[in-house]
């Protein structure tokens, strides 16, 4: 079974089952899945991967970690389910990236905005499907607490031919 699939079935049985996000951690949820957290990606110009104010963290645009992006556009060189793995691929380095400025996923209250961006040609309309494999993997690690508002849109291109990019703001714990 690919990821696309198990990534969307188990996002979907813990948001179903909330006595199993009672007794796990973010990580632990991640690891069941499969997944393993990246080293967190380090700043490429003058810009930092994060910024907290008060128990709120911002974090910038991210592609994959470890130079693990997918490159290409989406409706050229890219399917809709390559895309869904680069945007996991994405959450999993956002992810490490929340580790790195908080210590822990646990401390994470809520995911309040997503913003996707996806490399496509001027015709492709199924950036919210690619997106879906950020936000899948957020509800895999948080429950329900991983939903957001989010934008999905389309880009003529991105830093590196990177095919999908994605910033969010997350809700920490007092």
């Amino acid at each position: 079974m690919n990821k696309f699939l198990l990534a969307s079935m188990l996002s979907i049985n813990l948001a179903i089952s909330g006595s199993a996000l009672a007794n796990d951690t973010p990580e632990e949820r991640i690891k069941a899945a499969g997944f393993t957290l990246p080293e967190p990606v380090k700043p490429i110009a003058n810009y930092v991967t994060w910024r907290r104010s008060g128990t709120t963290l911002y974090l910038s645009g991210h592609g994959a970690c470890e130079g693990k992006s997918v490159l290409g556009k989406l409706g050229d060189t890219l399917t809709v389910e390559q895309g869904y793995d680069a945007a996991q691929r994405v959450g999993l380095c956002a992810l490490a990236t929340i580790k790195l400025a908080v210590g822990d996923l646990a401390k994470v209250k809520q995911v309040l905005q997503i913003n996707g961006m996806v490399a496509a040609v001027p015709a492709f309309t199924d950036h919210s499907k690619v997106i879906n494999g950020f936000s899948d993997l957020f509800v895999t690690a948080f429950g329900d607490d991983g939903k957001a508002a989010r934008a999905a849109v389309g880009m003529s291109g991105l830093p590196g031919n990177m095919s999908v990019e994605v910033s969010a703001v997350i809700e920490l714990k007092d």
